[in-house]
C-alpha cells in the first residue's frame, strides 16, 4: 500500500483512527475564522485526487458551515404558531455547495475546482476548498489546469462534484433520465 492509501483508510474514520489529534483539529477550526485560508490541505490523498498541486497559482481555504435545515423569518399576524411556516425547511443544495458557493464570494479573482470535506462536530461541517487562479502562468501552462481559463463562476453554475451531485446527475440507472438535462426539465420530476 502506498502513503496516500495509508492516509485515506486514516481518515475513513477518523474520529476512530486520528483521536486526540482529530479533536484538536476541530477545537482550532472553531476558533478560525468562517473562511481561512490554509498552507497546505489537510487531507493531502483527497486533494491530490481532486486536482490538487503544490504549485503557485493553487489555493487551498477551510470553510466552516453550520449543520441543520433554514427558519424563515416569523409572519407577525393572523396565524397559529404551528401555521406560520417558519421551520422544517431543508436548503435545496447540500452543505458542500454552499461552502464552495461562499468561498467563491470571498475570492472573487479565483475559481473553485473541487472541495472536499475534512470535518465535524455536533454544530458545525468543514470543508476544504481547491481555488485555482485562471490568469496565473503556472496555471495557464499546465495542461491538466489550463481549461479552467476558460470558465467563469463554475460553482453558481453548479459544475462542480458537489454541485453536479446536488443537481442529481451523479446517479446513473432507473429514473436518472428524469434529472438530465436539469431538475427543472421533464416536469419537475427530477431528484
Amino acid at each position: 500500500m502506498g502513503y496516500y492509501k495509508y492516509i485515506s483508510k486514516l481518515w475513513e474514520n477518523p474520529k476512530k483512527n486520528l483521536k486526540k489529534s482529530y479533536k484538536d483539529l476541530l477545537i482550532k477550526w472553531r476558533k478560525e475564522r468562517v473562511i481561512e485560508r490554509v498552507k497546505k490541505p489537510t487531507r493531502i490523498d483527497r486533494a491530490r485526487s481532486l486536482g490538487y498541486k503544490a504549485k503557485p497559482g493553487i489555493t487551498i481555504v477551510r470553510a466552516r458551515i453550520r449543520m441543520g435545515g433554514r427558519n424563515r423569518p416569523a409572519v407577525r399576524r393572523g396565524r397559529k404558531p404551528s401555521k406560520s411556516g417558519r421551520v422544517k425547511y431543508t436548503a435545496k443544495k447540500n452543505l458542500q455547495t454552499i461552502a464552495e458557493e461562499r468561498v467563491q464570494r470571498k475570492y472573487p479573482n479565483l475559481e473553485v475546482l473541487n472541495s472536499y470535506w475534512v470535518g465535524d462536530d455536533g454544530v458545525s461541517k468543514w470543508f476544504e476548498v481547491i481555488l485555482l487562479d485562471p490568469v496565473h502562468p503556472v496555471i495557464l501552462s499546465d495542461k491538466r489546469l489550463a481549461w479552467v481559463s476558460g470558465h467563469k463562476r463554475r460553482v453558481n453554475r453548479g459544475l462542480t462534484s458537489a454541485g453536479k451531485k446536488g443537481r442529481g446527475l451523479h446517479k446513473k440507472g432507473k429514473g436518472s433520465v428524469k434529472n438530465r438535462p436539469s431538475i427543472r426539465a421533464n416536469k419537475g420530476r427530477g431528484k
